[in-house]
């Protein structure tokens, strides 16, 4: 436990800092060298190494029809119920954010157009390990179905079986994949940047996923030609804001649900009141003992912090200086509190609204700006999954109204070409 205002500038930062950016040289390296490999070799480099890393010996890399249909045929009615629900509310959610397109004449005989077009091939990253990702793929795969993506890639870490589990299957089907491949961290994405002798590279990125994933999306998004991508969401990580008056219960779940995604994933609470910290601690270890997950979660919560701040305003401020990736309010009048947060993926506001709903099924996407990147990058969206671009049409009676100004502008900046092309055309105008 940290008191806030004991802290200099200095260890209030340190206080703050994730936990899996202290080998990023090292990481960035490795990273490249598996990215050079995928360039090089091609399947070969992917097959090898999910052997290395996954432990599975793969003949090819693309999972057939007929290990789709007997994988989601093992599925159980209350799984399948479960993702349908999920499905329905998150692709209700989305289909509300369709843009509109734009069309304004902005001078007489002058039409400037805005419009929208979805991205016509998309890789989906799912990760898998210790704990593969259905719901991922509904985030991820719903949303680029309602945009009207053409082009889906799965790619998701085989399991011993040398496929996927059953609701990942499921999940993928309702959302109209049918290019999956088993392939996990940073080759994958590599494949998908680079392409190989089976994966076509795709032109944007999607998925959260630990270091090594993140640092790879980086890398090919660098790359000259690469891919889009998504945004840097790595390893998870929830913050939430208590007051006296909250469930310590409530609170310390909240961050064991964080933690337990792995080793690398960070939970932090920031409260007014050191005996609520306490609270907080003491019923974070009374729960770990009844988690399956306990010894990740418990690795995990060696990078917890529970700060005690000389009140909410205060809390607030830590808040928005970290850029939660979730951001859980126990707060009484918890709502009234959102205008003065400005930096967080997504926010959970009030006791009855645990981080889980945002992560299955209440209908908002789980993909989020992690590492304080909430500062300045928006949580995944429908408009992630779409192109912008413009149309403009021009009358003669509107190259003659604008044509001066154009000329002058050009005239300004040294670009005679741009003036002439704008001057033969009024002179053919007269």
């Amino acid at each position: 436990m940290q008191f806030w205002n004991q802290l200099n500038k200095a260890q209030q930062q340190a206080l703050l800092a994730r936990p899996a950016m202290a080998d990023k040289p090292g990481l960035a390296h490795a990273v490249s060298d598996i990215l050079e490999q995928v360039q090089s070799q091609g399947d070969q480099c992917l097959l090898a190494l999910t052997k290395k890393f996954d432990g599975v010996a793969l003949t090819q890399l693309r999972l057939g029809k007929d290990k789709i249909e007997a994988g989601i045929a093992r599925l159980n009615d209350k799984s399948r119920q479960a993702i349908d629900l999920a499905y329905t509310n998150i692709r209700r959610f989305h289909e509300a954010q369709r843009p509109l397109d734009v069309k304004i004449e902005t001078s007489p005989g002058v039409i400037c157009e805005l419009k929208h077009q979805p991205i016509a091939s998309v890789g989906l990253y799912i990760p898998g390990g210790t704990a593969p990702l259905p719901s991922t793929v509904l985030m991820l795969g719903a949303t680029a179905q309602v945009a009207g993506c053409p082009r889906k890639v799965l790619v998701s870490p085989p399991n011993k079986s040398g496929s996927l589990n059953a609701e990942i299957l499921y999940a993928a089907m309702l959302c109209g994949i049918e290019e999956i491949y088993l392939v996990g961290g940073a080759q994958a994405i590599g494949a998908l940047a680079l392409g190989t002798q089976s994966i076509v590279r795709v032109d944007k990125i999607f998925g959260p996923g630990n270091s090594f994933v993140t640092e790879a999306k980086q890398q090919v998004a660098r790359m000259p030609g690469g891919p889009a991508i998504d945004m840097p969401a790595g390893p998870s990580e929830v913050l939430v804001i208590a007051d006296a008056q909250a469930n310590p219960a409530f609170v310390a779940s909240d961050l064991l649900s964080q933690a337990e995604h792995g080793v690398d994933s960070q939970a932090v609470l920031v409260c007014d009141s050191a005996d609520f910290a306490q609270a907080v601690i003491a019923e974070v270890k009374l729960q770990l003992t009844t988690l399956s997950r306990a010894e990740i979660a418990r690795q995990s919560m060696q990078h917890s912090r529970y700060i005690v701040t000389a009140g909410i305003e205060q809390a607030l401020e830590v808040s928005n200086a970290y850029g939660p990736e979730h951001l859980i309010l126990q707060l009484d009048k918890a709502r009234d509190y959102l205008p003065r947060l400005t930096n967080a993926g997504s926010v959970f506001v009030g006791p009855w609204s645990p981080e889980s709903a945002g992560d299955y099924a209440s209908g908002t996407n789980h993909v989020l700006p992690t590492y304080g990147y909430a500062r300045n990058t928006s949580s995944l969206g429908l408009l992630d999954f779409l192109r912008r671009y413009t149309v403009q049409e021009l009358t003669e009676q509107g190259l003659r109204n604008i044509g001066p100004a154009i000329m002058q502008l050009a005239d300004a900046e040294g670009l005679d070409a741009h003036k002439q092309a704008v001057a033969i055309r009024l002179e053919a105008l007269k």
